[in-house]
């Protein structure tokens, strides 16, 4: 990421700052400690909650939710499902259940709730009942420890033997609080070890893992402190520990492997630290211009939960960065010399013209570059194949761990009334006035709709009391997770209620939670093309503005679509295909979720331009000193192939170490994740990237003179 040339007579403002910060460490540190301090209490006196929230303008099922609301407030209410299940029939425990749903009635914020021993809400068996209760506000709200209440109204039915389980709108609510502090803890750990083996210093492994820690530990505190004001989605905090901590690492290992060289040098330790902070620190600074910026452009999805993710991620990265600048060189002056003192084995740190194994290797690649650019070509386009088949959607409570009480209740509505009862559509005709249950619109939109394909049950066509709205419940015959219930949508919403609705001027909608989240989910994969295409945009800008070179910034552009298309491989064939998920604690397979390939694009794209700019510009110096190919290309990766390789190695280990999560789509997240940075870190950094740069040649440089002159330089050395 940074180059090994003289610094200039007049220290940079990163070169002050470094050495200001490692002159006086400790009044950096006591700075840092102020700060941390100070947010952490901010956090926890003022911080706000993480939820998702699916809002997005211009959707017909939240139209259809809207008429419902405004025209039968009753039938789309805030609700949520309680679950009844006995292996005897419930019958025979009646007055326990009804003392259960008297008590459920008189719960804060609950409005009503329906009967479950109702024809309509019992089993054919007896042994499940279902009973919907509606709130005065969303159920997320109400609070985890609203739990307690509900178990408590609910204990005569427990105590008669009645299990009793709550879903739907109370998943969020049931569902316990998820801490992936442990993950954290385990990534950490490994991340240690890694450090340690490949540096050979204790010291210098801690300090890296230190500066990360503490730049999480601000901006998860800042990101709950800000989740008053915005609203975060559930997987935002681990997220944004996910990226803070994998960037945050490697950014301490840059400047802590600078440091070590320079002082192995004979370069005094306030020198040195000025010098690594402007270098490598300018690097760190482009490359996590270069994630945020990434990041903060999933706002131009239109989507706001997106952005909001983003957000998040980018506000730990951002301060991931000003540690590297601050906090990294203070320790690294604290330490000074005697950051090898505790040492594993002796310390090695490479420099151009080395003849280790990386100069070997890269020889290697010399003379046979059409080899194994071929052979790496063949691996990463076999893990994406995959991809092709990829099928998007929401991953909902089927997928929970097996003791979850709305995924036992999900599993005991799925077996007594088949899947679809776990994500009906609501059918909504705004007729605009004189709406009956028994006119011929009515009879016709029940009798099409039962004899449409995919459905299992129709319910009977209702008015509204003011007779504006006839509506109608679906129940499909596929859960909400499966493909063959979002063509059933498609299939509703642009064929059969057009064909109902034929030359009259009633408008029709398809409507419930099961059809907002698949137009959201379409929404979103709709707009992952536009997010891909402004990635690709700023990678080879950014190469184009730094190296300035045409060819290197094509071939970045196109190193990035193949990393990325084989995470979505690996992505598809442990989740959706089901190849080892069991491992993961998955027990069936799932769609990929609608944000995860559009969220693993902008953050691939981000730490893969960390490995990219490292490479290129140490290839650069020694080709601006030799101007040969070979020499070049030998001499960067010599310098910068070992330090890669770990920093490698240490983000998969912090990616691989939320799996653990019992939230599905973060595991999504953080194998795409590994799977990404072990491609594009090996085989295509190490590999590809090297092997085109021989084939090339002189190439390698060429950049046209008017575009040269109308390009912005910036400077990564």
């Amino acid at each position: 990421m940074e180059t090994t040339t003289e610094l200039d007579p007049a220290p940079s403002w990163l070169e002050r700052v470094g050495r200001l910060s490692a002159r006086r460490p400790g009044r950096t540190l006591t700075v840092w400690v102020a700060v941390l301090i100070l947010v952490l209490l901010g956090s926890r006196l003022s911080g706000g909650s993480f939820y998702d929230s699916i809002s997005l303008s211009g959707l017909s099922s939240q139209t259809g939710n809207a008429l419902l609301s405004a025209h039968s407030p009753g039938a789309h209410g805030s609700s949520g499902l309680v679950v009844f299940h006995s292996t005897n029939s419930l019958t025979g425990k009646s007055q326990s259940i009804s003392d259960a749903v008297s008590a459920l009635e008189k719960l804060p914020h609950v409005t009503a709730v329906s009967n479950p021993l109702a024809p309509t809400s019992l089993s054919q068996s007896a042994t499940t009942g279902v009973a919907t209760i509606y709130f005065d506000e969303q159920p997320r709200l109400l609070g985890h420890g609203y739990v307690t209440d509900l178990n408590g109204a609910v204990a005569s039915a427990t105590r008669a033997g009645v299990s009793v389980n709550f879903g739907g709108g109370l998943d969020t609510v049931v569902r316990p609080k998820v801490k992936d502090l442990t993950s954290e803890e385990v990534g950490v750990l490994v991340a240690a070890g890694v450090l340690a083996v490949a540096f050979g210093s204790l010291l210098g492994a801690l300090l890296p893992l230190l500066a990360a820690v503490a730049s999480v530990v601000v901006g998860l505190s800042l990101v709950t402190w800000l989740a008053a004001f915005f609203q975060f989605g559930s997987s935002a905090p681990t997220l944004a520990a996910m990226i803070g901590l994998g960037v945050g690492i490697d950014y301490g290992v840059f400047l802590t492997t600078r440091f070590r060289q320079a002082v192995m040098d004979g370069v005094d330790v306030v020198k040195a630290a000025g010098r690594v902070a402007t270098t490598s620190g300018r690097a760190v600074l482009v490359a996590a211009s270069t994630v945020i910026v990434a990041l903060l452009g999933l706002y131009a999805s239109g989507i706001t939960f997106i952005g909001q993710l983003g957000l998040a991620a980018a506000l730990t990265v951002a301060v991931s960065a000003v540690s590297a600048l601050t906090l990294v060189p203070a320790l690294l002056g604290a330490l000074g010399t005697r950051i090898d003192r505790w040492r594993v084995r002796k310390p090695v740190a490479e420099s151009p013209g080395d003849t280790g194994f990386w100069h070997r290797y890269a020889l290697a690649l010399g003379r046979h570059p059409w080899r194994y650019l071929a052979a790496a070509a063949v691996v990463v386009l076999t893990l994406a194949t995959p991809a092709l088949w990829i099928q998007t959607g929401h991953v909902g409570d089927g997928a929970d761990p097996a003791n979850y009480s709305d995924r036992v209740a999900y599993d005991q509505l799925s077996t007594a009334f088949g899947p679809g009862f776990n994500g009906p559509f609501t059918v909504v005709l705004d007729v605009g006035h004189g709406a009956s249950a028994t006119s011929p619109l009515a009879q016709n939109l029940a009798s099409t709709l039962k004899s449409t394909f995919g459905i299992a049950r129709v319910t009977s066509p209702v008015a509204s009391p003011d007779g504006v709205v006839l509506s109608a419940v679906v129940y499909p015959t596929t859960g909400p997770q499966s493909g063959a219930t979002a063509t059933l949508f498609s299939r509703l919403q642009n064929t059969v209620l057009p064909r109902v609705l034929k030359g009259t001027k009633v408008r029709g909608y398809v409507a419930g939670a099961t059809a907002v989240q698949i137009q959201f989910d379409q929404a979103i994969w709709s707009r992952t093309p536009l997010i891909v295409g402004l990635v690709i945009l700023l990678a080879f800008l950014l190469i184009l503005s730094v190296f300035r070179s045409l060819v290197l910034a094509l071939k970045a552009a196109a190193m990035n679509l193949l990393s990325i298309g084989a995470a979505y491989g690996v992505v598809v064939a442990v989740f959706q295909w089901g190849w080892g998920s069991s491992l993961l604690g998955i027990s069936e397979h799932v769609p990929v979720e609608a944000y995860v390939p559009m969220m693993m694009f902008a953050i691939v794209f981000g730490l893969s331009m960390d490995y990219e700019v490292f490479l290129l510009s140490r290839i650069r110096e020694s080709w601006l000193s030799s101007a040969d190919t070979h020499t070049s290309v030998a001499d960067g990766l010599a310098v910068t192939g070992r330090v890669i390789s770990a920093a490698a190695l240490i983000m998969v280990s912090v990616f691989v170490s939320f799996v653990s999560s019992p939230l599905v789509t973060v595991k999504e997240l953080a194998v795409g994740l590994a799977a990404s940075v072990i491609i594009d870190a090996t085989v295509v950094r190490l590999v590809m990237v090297p092997s085109a740069m021989f084939l090339f040649g002189r190439l390698n440089w060429w950049i046209p003179a008017w575009l040269d002159r109308v390009l912005p330089r910036l400077r990564v050395e």
